[in-house]
């Protein structure tokens, strides 16, 4: 684990202790989901930005607007087919720019509203974190007060994506920064390559660092 030389700034002792707002993001299979039960486990509030997109979808206003669009194919029977979303928007860079532009003023909200909850919780969570796969590449991380980053080697997370069911990780990261990036650009980087125990451990003294 490294951790960034930039000391949080308390906040004053006559103000309310405030809630750190933290995005975890990682490698793909480096254990990003697994990181953000770790840290509700501590303490922490959590949001997986990839669960609010599933709920999104979900719901009525989305789907009616991604049929609109394309058609009754991609909502068979009523329910959204993200396989076939996908297939839509994989090659074509405007209709997954439409996509995009339905889909992340909604995520925004959501985590607005989740990080406004956070903060009136009593008593305080000891951080409110959003796992946000794509945090910066979509330059969202000045959003945060802090950014964690989850990565692994690379045979790990291979092993990882196939228990999965998914064909390794070449050719799914087209876009993602590399890990090596995504740890470079953190505030603080976690080295998921060993016990769920190990993971939690240095995930806990990421808190303590980030406590007011």
């Amino acid at each position: 684990m490294s951790v960034d030389p930039q000391t949080p700034v308390a906040a004053s002792p006559a103000a309310p202790p405030s809630v750190p707002f933290v995005g975890l993001t990682g490698g793909l299979a480096a254990g990003k989901s697994t990181a953000l039960a770790a840290l509700e486990r501590l303490g922490a509030r959590t949001l997986s930005t990839d669960e609010v997109v599933h709920e999104l979808y979900a719901g009525e206003e989305l789907r009616d607007l991604v049929v609109a669009r394309w058609g009754s194919r991609v909502a068979p029977s009523g329910t959204v087919d993200r396989a076939e979303i996908a297939k839509v928007v994989f090659h074509d860079a405007d209709e997954r720019a439409w996509l995009e532009q339905q889909i992340w003023p909604r995520v925004g909200a959501a985590v607005v509203a989740f990080r406004e909850d956070a903060a009136a919780q009593h008593p305080p969570a000891r951080a409110a974190v959003v796992e946000t796969p794509l945090l910066f590449e979509a330059g969202m991380e000045a959003a945060y007060d802090a950014t964690i980053a989850i990565v692994a080697p690379d045979d790990l997370r291979s092993d990882r994506a196939r228990q999965r069911g998914h064909d390794g990780i070449e050719g799914r990261e087209a876009r993602h920064l590399a890990q090596e990036e995504k740890a470079a650009r953190a505030t603080y980087t976690v080295v998921n390559d060993g016990t769920v125990q190990q993971l939690e451990e240095r995930l806990a003294a990421i808190l303590d660092a980030l406590a007011p």
